[in-house]
């Protein structure tokens, strides 16, 4: 970073960093939690063809609205979740830390306040620092789920234009069941909004960004959009998809919720080639999800390992997870273990509250190498 004095850069960000996890070149890479298996080949063949097909209209803006691409999504909620929602309930964006963005833009601002629950994902607060939004967390239990009595209080007295919860949780991988969800739904639609008009309540947004490798059979938050209309889940091709470098997100919600956000979305946002690119993946949606259930073996088989080990005479500690991760700790010297584990070529995560690492699920192979290098540094910090 290196930007000069004589600048006008808004006071409330000197000194900040860019957000973002390591980008280093190392052989095993497990800390910012992509789906390690790449698309198959028939589907690279389909994403080529779809570009192909609108490169001679790139001289023209794409659909604003790209209606196509919220159709193929509104199928697919409909397979993965059980629940039909319609187009207008539908929106998409690059990534969904731009659907993110446009929440907080659209509800947030100055003499509004948003409300979570620490440890979670850390763009949060620089959303509310990007929207001059208020930022207020209450803490999670030991265990990392919802204190729900703090939090049901929270929003009463906090009386916040948004409540975001994270299911499955990042860092930690905890997930927030259903009928938590419900109580903080209606928690919401009965407290006031700090700064807005008397009749006005909270929006609740469920960040499902690793949803899908929830176990099989738990409900999604998407099957109570068609009840609540103070409810948003957003949702990502990221992870489970094997999509992050593509950068799709979308979100359902009620229409009002969407065309809120649809105010303060930049023109043309979503690119022609960024639609044709998700709709190809649509197209091969098993083969997308062809790797989750593997996934979600190996995070079960590493958190059975990693409960086995000791550290300094006690087990570590592995947090329940049904994300494509693994949360454990504490490590006294949990810089040294992060940084010993790089040398030998394997990059973690460094996140979350003191003495905690996160690992996320990587190749078969990665794993392994994973695995041995993680004994090896286990061992040197034990005599440390």
């Amino acid at each position: 970073m290196s930007i000069p004095a004589n600048l006008p850069l808004r006071n409330d960000l000197k000194g900040e960093e860019p957000y973002g996890a390591p980008q280093l070149d190392v052989p095993v890479c497990l800390n910012v939690n992509e789906n390690p298996y790449p698309p198959a080949p028939d589907v690279v063949d389909t994403i080529a063809e779809r570009v192909r097909e609108i490169a001679p209209t790139l001289n023209r803006y794409p659909d604003r609205e790209h209606i196509a691409l919220r159709k193929a999504f509104s199928d697919y909620l409909s397979k993965e979740s059980g629940t039909r929602l319609a187009v207008e309930q539908l929106w998409a964006a690059n990534g969904s830390n731009e659907i993110m963005l446009q929440l907080f833009q659209a509800f947030g601002g100055p003499g509004r306040k948003a409300l979570s629950f620490t440890p979670t994902y850390s763009m949060y607060p620089e959303y509310a620092r990007d929207t001059f939004t208020e930022w207020v967390t209450v803490p999670r239990n030991d265990d990392f789920t919802i204190n729900m009595d703090a939090a049901i209080e929270a929003i009463k007295t906090v009386k916040p234009a948004m409540v975001l919860v994270t299911s499955p949780n990042n860092p930690t991988g905890t997930p927030l069941p259903m009928d938590q969800t419900k109580a903080l739904l209606a928690a919401c639609e009965q407290a006031d909004v700090d700064g807005a008009d008397e009749g006005v309540h909270p929006i609740l947004v469920v960040d499902e960004a690793y949803v899908e490798f929830r176990t099989p059979g738990v409900p999604s938050a998407v099957s109570l959009v068609n009840e609540h209309p103070n409810l948003a889940v957003s949702r990502t091709m990221s992870k489970a998809f094997a999509y992050a470098g593509a950068r799709v997100g979308y979100i359902a919600a009620d229409q009002g919720i969407i065309d809120s956000m649809r105010i303060v979305r930049m023109p043309y946002h979503l690119s022609a080639v960024t639609q044709a690119a998700a709709l190809a993946a649509l197209e091969h949606t098993d083969e997308q999800l062809s790797t989750v259930a593997h996934l979600r073996e190996t995070r079960e088989a590493t958190a059975e390992w990693l409960s086995s080990l000791t550290y300094k005479g006690r087990n570590i500690t592995v947090a329940h997870s049904e994300s494509n991760f693994v949360y454990f700790g504490t490590f006294d010297d949990r810089d040294f273990i992060f940084n010993e584990l790089l040398k030998r070529g394997v990059l973690i995560r460094d996140v979350g509250p003191e003495g905690w690492l996160r690992v996320c699920m990587g190749t078969d192979e990665e794993m392994a190498t994973f695995r041995s290098a993680f004994l090896e540094v286990l061992e040197l910090a034990q005599k440390a």
